[in-house]
């Protein structure tokens, strides 16, 4: 009785030591670092970008801490204190970045874990901390919403003026403030114009039938519904972009969600420089393909010997050179699902290889089958001002969702366009309407006192376990000690960020672990105080307190289940830390304290008493009454009477 086999404790002896060994690295704290990355596609992060940092902070003296770590795609550099990392910061960007206006790397401060490497070998890394405990920047952007509807019912327009040459209806098509209008000089042609954009645009537009002089109008205007579904979508690709343009700070788990209806929260734990993060949030913009105007007016205009013509507009390419582009846009980044650089495969000129979706398949069959050998331009909009980032030539009709864009581009231009497309276009523009810097020194005080109030709480607990249950109360103790080293190995396994939240849901953890222990142990006593001896009283406490622990815990885990998929923010990392901490409970103050206790006692089979605290037993006839009761029916009891319960008895019996 009371007796693990020998696999059950080496179970035991294996979890403490896995526990043990990813705990670990979060001892080790985190270091000021200056991280370098790519700022460009064509940019290889390589042994000779970690000897160009490493010669830059020879010339500029500044002490590195350990090595330069070339770690996948940056490299890495760790100082002593924030002062140098800043000076550090400046040598390598000016080493690597001699053009400021059009720097080739980012060059950003953050802060590196300072686990040793054996650990790293083992794939034992620390938690993410959150924002609140690590320190880093908080941006609130506000999405122009106007602005998205604005570039919907540009595209709507371009496309019912597509579909109506598709269909051979002619006409004039032109917005006209928030409102598509057709103009036809037949009752016909107005009748099957409205029939198409029902058809094909009934979902985003509703029309109404009109005239106006010797004119029938189509006016289309968009649903309610529509701008509502429009906003939404233009918030979740922001969000989009926003993940794919900040992954190239190397931030460890950023937080970029939804707050409200039109604003987003950006949360980059461990990074300082406001700056540089303001920088490559700046770069996101919006993605537009257009056609060259290549009539005699539209290049006159390109010459400046002309005014630009009615219906298109003047932008400038990288080299400052005018192109006079049409303001119908073909499609924008939302209708791409991939974009690749490559090589045409006759010509082997640089070429940018997309995929689209099946309206942008439609769409751009259409237009290169009407502008075989003539240009296209991709357009870059930033803050409002739109520059050309390249203008090829098309050189056949292409149809089907895979597109190549090829000539006048060199492969530097091919692999940036590429990369552009592929991150996404913001569908709105953004501003920042609210900046918060964390420091580190607040960040670390925020884990000090999260940390205290862990260990002050596991402290009392101790106390009193050890002072009311004695040697019970060290094994639950231990057991206790266990579930937290469980906890915190496996929220650094699944690599799960911790903010305050999680922390005091790791301190709600230990007094809720430390229950099942309290309903064992008093179910211990209950035992003996029927009159069981201790290996039975063990065995039953263990046995009998299973069932009420699971039902307790399995209430409280579908509670914090329900945190999980219904909450969001710091209230879902509370349910994680939470739902984990019942798990490990259960295992502790069950299999693992039993498994102490049988250590303990299982091998002695004359047990005589155990160390589990005062065992209260009634007084007076009740005693005598309990007492007589064993020895006539040592069957009900399931033993003799122990010899404690006949000494309480004994002045009662001689009476």
């Amino acid at each position: 009785m009371n007796r693990y086999p020998l696999w059950k404790y080496i179970v035991l002896a294996v979890v403490v030591l896995i526990s043990t060994l990813y705990t670990l690295p979060n001892f080790f704290g985190e270091a000021p670092a200056v991280q370098v990355s790519g700022g460009k596609a064509t940019i290889k992060i390589d042994a000779t970008t970690r000897t160009r940092v490493e010669d830059a902070l020879k010339e500029a003296k500044v002490v590195v801490d350990g090595k330069v770590e070339l770690d996948n795609n940056s490299v890495r550099a760790r100082f002593a204190t924030t002062e140098v990392q800043k000076q550090a910061q400046a040598a390598i960007s000016s080493a690597l970045n001699p053009d400021k206006n059009d720097p080739s790397y980012v060059v950003a401060l953050n802060l590196v874990p300072q686990t040793p490497q054996w650990l790293r070998s083992l794939h034992a890394n620390p938690m993410y901390l959150g924002l609140d405990l690590r320190g880093g920047i908080h941006l609130m952007l506000q999405v122009d919403m106007a602005g998205a509807i604005d570039k919907r019912i540009d595209t709507l327009t371009s496309d019912i003026r597509t579909s109506l040459r598709g269909k051979d209806i002619r006409g004039r098509t032109a917005r006209e403030g928030n409102t598509v209008v057709m103009r036809f000089s037949t009752a016909q042609a107005q009748q099957a114009a409205k029939n198409m954009v029902d058809d094909q645009f009934g979902v985003d537009l509703g029309t109404v039938e009109s005239t106006q002089g010797t004119d029938y109008l189509v006016t289309a205007s968009i649903k309610p519904d529509a701008i509502k579904r429009i906003q939404e979508s233009a918030l979740k690709q922001n969000i989009s972009t926003l993940n794919n343009r900040v992954n190239e700070l190397g931030v460890a788990e950023p937080v970029i969600q939804q707050q409200g209806a039109d604003r987003i929260v950006v949360q980059l734990p461990g990074v300082q420089d406001t700056a540089t993060v303001k920088k490559i949030i700046g770069r996101i913009a919006t993605l537009q393909v257009r056609m060259v105007d290549e009539s005699s007016e539209g290049l006159a205009a390109e010459r400046g010997q002309a005014a630009v013509p009615f219906g298109s507009e003047r932008y400038l390419d990288r080299n400052g050179q005018a192109v006079i582009v049409k303001r119908d846009v073909i499609f924008s980044g939302e209708n791409l699902t991939d974009a690749q650089a490559g090589f045409d495969s006759q010509t082997q000129e640089p070429s940018v290889n997309l995929s689209l979706d099946a309206k942008g398949a439609r769409i751009f069959k259409d237009v290169t089958r009407e502008n075989v050998n003539k240009r296209m331009a991709i357009l870059l909009f930033e803050k409002g001002k739109g520059e050309v980032v390249t203008a090829p030539v098309i050189r056949s009709e292409i149809a089907g969702g895979r597109v190549q864009i090829s000539g006048r581009m060199t492969t530097v231009e091919a692999n940036d366009t590429a990369l552009l497309l592929r991150a996404g276009s913001l569908a709105a523009p953004m501003e920042i309407i609210e900046e918060r810097t964390i420091g580190p020194s607040l960040g670390a005080d925020n884990i000090a006192k999260g940390f205290n109030s862990v260990i002050y709480g596991f402290l009392v607990i101790a106390a009193f376990m050890c002072v009311y249950y004695r040697f019970f109360g060290v094994i639950s103790t231990v057991a206790l000690s266990v579930n937290l080293l469980m906890l915190v190995s496996i929220l650094s396994m699944i690599q799960a960020t911790l903010t305050l939240p999680g922390m005091a849901a790791i301190a709600l953890a230990l007094g809720m672990a430390i229950d099942s222990n309290v309903l064992i142990n008093e179910r211990i006593r209950e035992e003996l105080r029927n009159g069981k001896s201790p290996q039975q009283a063990i065995h039953a406490g263990y046995e009998n307190a299973w069932a009420t622990i699971l039902d307790s815990n399995i209430t409280t885990l579908i509670a914090g289940i329900a945190l999980l998929i219904f909450g969001s923010g710091p209230v879902r990392g509370f349910a994680v830390v939470h739902c984990l901490g019942i798990l490990t409970s259960m295992f502790s103050a069950v299999f693992f304290s039993r498994g102490l206790v049988n250590l303990w006692y299982g091998g002695k089979k004359k047990l005589k008493d155990i160390s589990i605290g005062q065992v209260w037993r009634p007084e007076g006839d009740a005693v005598v009454a309990e007492a007589q009761d064993l020895e006539e029916k040592p069957a009900l009891a399931g033993m003799k009477p122990s010899q404690s319960a006949m000494k309480n008895a004994a002045p009662a019996l001689k009476k």
